[in-house]
């Protein structure tokens, strides 16, 4: 993947963004990001659809809650098309909701009544993960990977890759049984702490990343922290060119 494909998520850079989204798009781009991943998708449209365009961003996927009862399916979709947002993932769904395969297969029954109204718009829907849907296990598979033989294809997933490894899954080994399944992967490093603030540059933890970007080649790479200790503009462009020398 070219270094121009690489993609943040905008979560990463929170208060920056809060307190001047312009600016922070401008470092951004000058880092050599040209897409991002915006969450607040619905509260932010108006600025994403006038800022983006206005930096060189493009932001082919967002983050914004699709089922729940926070949830309001009519304004993300107004988003996206807004933006110009392709794929809208729902990055949390609770974790008391993942105890068991019927559990599971109600979500996937709430996502693909999402989806069904998504492809009418011309939007494709995915779902994110976190450590739980990797520990939790219903007989012997991860919950995660029950969610993808329960949900229908059209519905994607954006694999985690820290997560998945702090859940006890290698994501490598996790991405190679997925397959073409993953489009997007979240590329983050540090020590498999359930600490966000431990989370480092990519390249200066302890995951596999080589490994990890092997097992899923055509997936778009989406550089997140969760939190960082130190500056994390400093840590995004370690990671960016990281990324852009392991991938040509």
């Amino acid at each position: 993947m070219a270094a121009d494909e690489l993609s943040v998520q905008l979560y990463t850079v929170r208060d920056h963004v809060d307190q001047d989204l312009a600016g922070t798009l401008a470092r951004l781009v000058d880092i050599g990001f040209r897409r991002v991943e915006p969450w607040a998708l619905v509260r932010r449209a108006d600025q994403y659809a006038e800022l983006l365009p206005a930096a060189g961003l493009v932001a082919p996927s967002a983050h914004e809650h699709l089922i729940g009862a926070d949830a309001d399916v009519d304004a993300v979709f107004d988003a996206a098309d807004r933006v110009g947002v392709t794929t809208v993932i729902d990055p949390h769904v609770p974790v008391e909701r993942w105890g068991t395969r019927e559990d599971i297969r109600l979500i996937a029954r709430e996502l693909a009544d999402v989806s069904a109204r998504a492809a009418d718009r011309g939007l494709t829907v995915g779902y994110h993960n976190h450590a739980f849907e990797l520990e939790t296990r219903i007989d012997g598979v991860s919950a995660l990977e029950v969610f993808a033989e329960e949900a229908p294809e059209d519905i994607i997933l954006e694999v985690d890759t820290y997560w998945a490894e702090v859940g006890g899954e290698p994501a490598a080994e996790l991405l190679t049984r997925l397959g073409d399944r993953v489009r997007f992967i979240h590329v983050k490093d540090g020590p498999r702490t359930k600490v966000d603030r431990d989370q480092v540059a990519v390249g200066a933890g302890v995951l596999p990343i080589a490994d990890i970007l092997a097992a899923s080649p055509r997936s778009m790479r989406v550089i997140e922290l969760d939190d960082h200790a130190g500056d994390v503009f400093e840590a995004l462009r370690a990671s960016f060119d990281h990324l852009k020398e392991l991938e040509g």
